[in-house]
């Protein structure tokens, strides 16, 4: 077995042992005397106790029974004498102070929330000190809990509700699938049906994925309140398993991810400082005015796969996200784009929807816009209204993949450095299309279309002549170099794989003049070309052969 440094475990009654840098060291308990007339041992614990009130602790009323008191005393002496006692034998064994702190500190992480550390006392006063506070309010309890009758515990049994949000059996501690680390606890397919119980004020992250766990309580998370981080992906929580105040007491947390459960609407009072807030693959089926009203400093929102459509996601929505820079909202329903986009936004993915059109006011609000991703919808060309984007001034990457584009969309932005539009239909790029685009478009992807040589004509790239960099013209109809390749000053990357090349004119390359290409890249494979045929100088303005791909291609 393996422990981490510092670790604390008992590897029989009554002997604890700690891991210290690589050296076990056991120190076996020992029972001070006990001055009373009927001393005992309660089950489960090491040293005697004694059964009188006088000489044990201060309970007012009749004097409790062996079998009664021992369940108290494992509730209270955790609080109380247990933890005096201990600490002086600590200091009687003449431990040092750091190993101490060391052994405490590892102890108090990995017992269940029921099971509290030692007792912290101020070095200066011999009083508690503030973060054990509730240790000292033992006697109270105790005393309220041996007056307690049957009828009263069944009574508020009954008041703290049902199933998930009963108070229920105490949860064991954590499986052995679990990882703990300094400020971090994983436990990543454990079995685990419900939040393990942990107490530990300094944890920062928490990691229960792809477990059974059904449903969140009120007080789920009370013993971690300084959490940051809280993954629960690949779960079955449900959203009428979330109590209201489940998530109250992250007051710290910043990311929230809640992928492949079983949600149907956004969890209630979330955390007002979350920056990230992940619920994809779930059964969402509404967004509400006030569904994400708290989350004014959210910066990623994720809600790809669920049910979400215009017809159920509030106008309003979206309008509390003040910060919100990055939202997905992939494979979803939506027909058109969705509405009330903050102003803040600079990425928007809304893949693997049903999108027909691009309306004038899409993207009104959104001049900070960089990155849209549309690919797999049913986008026509003449459904872009002109001036959807043309005067967006950081727009700069648009992916329309797998659309129903017939040509290259005119009235594109003129900030757009980067165009996607691999696998639709398009047999055309019309002349003068790239020529309003200042710096100018660097990377264009046509793969997989109908491309042939008179769906390119020789002012098709006209304006990005000295701007492109990279070119996708693979999976076409072409049967020669495309005219106006020669005068890219700036290509370096060329994919003609794949079409039905035959011939290879050197001036479509190199030009008339010769001049010295920059291309590092040319991609001629799959073709029609005799390369038996070839002259080694058929590209003299390219440095370098080996930037040329001629091998294999197709029989005639």
């Amino acid at each position: 077995m393996m422990m981490y440094d510092s670790a604390v475990w008992s590897p029989e009654p009554c002997v604890t042992c700690l891991c210290s840098s690589g050296r076990v060291v056991c120190d076996e308990a020992t029972c001070p005397p006990q001055r009373c007339p009927r001393p005992f041992t309660p089950e489960g614990e090491c040293c005697p106790v004694c059964s009188d009130s006088g000489d044990g602790l201060d309970l007012s009323g009749d004097s409790l029974a062996p079998s009664e008191y021992t369940d108290l005393h494992q509730k209270a002496l955790p609080r109380t004498a247990t933890g005096r006692e201990h600490e002086s034998e600590e200091e009687d064994s003449g431990e040092k102070d750091g190993e101490k702190r060391q052994r405490k500190k590892s102890t108090e992480r990995r017992q269940p929330q029921g099971a509290h550390s030692e007792e912290r006392t101020s070095e200066k006063e011999g009083k508690p000190s503030h973060e054990a506070e509730d240790c000292w309010t033992s006697r109270e309890e105790v005393e309220k809990e041996a007056h307690r009758s049957p009828n009263q515990e069944s009574e508020e049994e009954e008041e703290e509700g049902e199933g998930c949000f009963s108070g229920g059996a105490q949860l064991p501690p954590l499986p052995s699938a679990c990882s703990i680390s300094e400020r971090k606890i994983s436990c990543i397919n454990a079995k685990l049906t419900k939040i393990p119980d942990i107490a530990d004020p300094e944890l920062r992250s928490l990691e229960l994925i792809g477990n059974a766990i059904h449903c969140l309580p009120d007080k789920a998370f009370q013993g971690t309140p300084n959490l940051e981080r809280l993954d629960l992906r690949k779960n079955a929580i449900s959203s009428s398993g979330i109590g209201p105040r489940a998530f109250k007491a992250l007051k710290k947390l910043t990311h929230l991810y809640l992928d492949g459960n079983s949600l149907v609407e956004v969890p209630p009072a979330l955390p007002p400082r979350l920056l990230e807030l992940k619920i994809n693959e779930n059964n969402l089926q509404s967004l509400e005015e006030d569904s994400l009203a708290e989350l004014q400093q959210l910066l990623i929102l994720e809600l790809e796969g669920n049910r979400l459509s215009e017809s159920n996601v509030s106008p309003l929505a979206f309008a509390p996200l003040r910060s919100l820079t990055h939202l997905r909202l992939g494979q979803n329903r939506f027909r058109i784009i969705p509405q009330g986009l903050p102003a803040s936004i600079e990425e928007l993915y809304v893949e693997n929807n049903q999108i027909e059109e691009i309306k004038e006011t899409s993207f009104n609000h959104t001049r900070n816009i960089n990155v849209i991703v549309l690919h797999h919808n049913k986008i026509e060309e003449d459904r872009i209204d002109p001036l959807a984007w043309i005067h967006h001034e950081n727009l700069e990457s648009i992916d329309l993949s797998y659309n129903k584009l017939y040509h290259v969309p005119s009235y594109l932005p003129k900030s757009l450095l980067h165009l996607v539009l691999v696998g639709n239909r398009i047999e055309r790029i019309p002349g003068y299309v790239f020529g309003h685009m200042k710096p100018g478009l660097e990377y264009l992807y046509l793969s997989f279309n109908r491309l042939s040589d008179s769906g390119i004509h020789p002012v098709s790239f006209y304006g990005a002549y000295h701007s492109l960099r990279e070119i996708f013209l693979d999976y076409n109809e072409l049967k020669s170099i495309p005219c106006g390749i020669s005068r890219m000053t700036s290509l370096r990357l060329l994919r003609l794989n794949n079409n039905k090349i035959r011939r290879l004119r050197r001036e479509r390359i190199c030009g008339v003049e010769n001049r010295d290409s920059r291309l590092e890249h040319l991609h001629l494979e799959n073709n029609y070309i005799s390369v038996r045929a070839l002259s080694p100088y058929v590209f003299p303005c390219i440095r370098s052969h080996a930037s040329i791909v001629l091998k294999p291609q197709k029989v005639k």
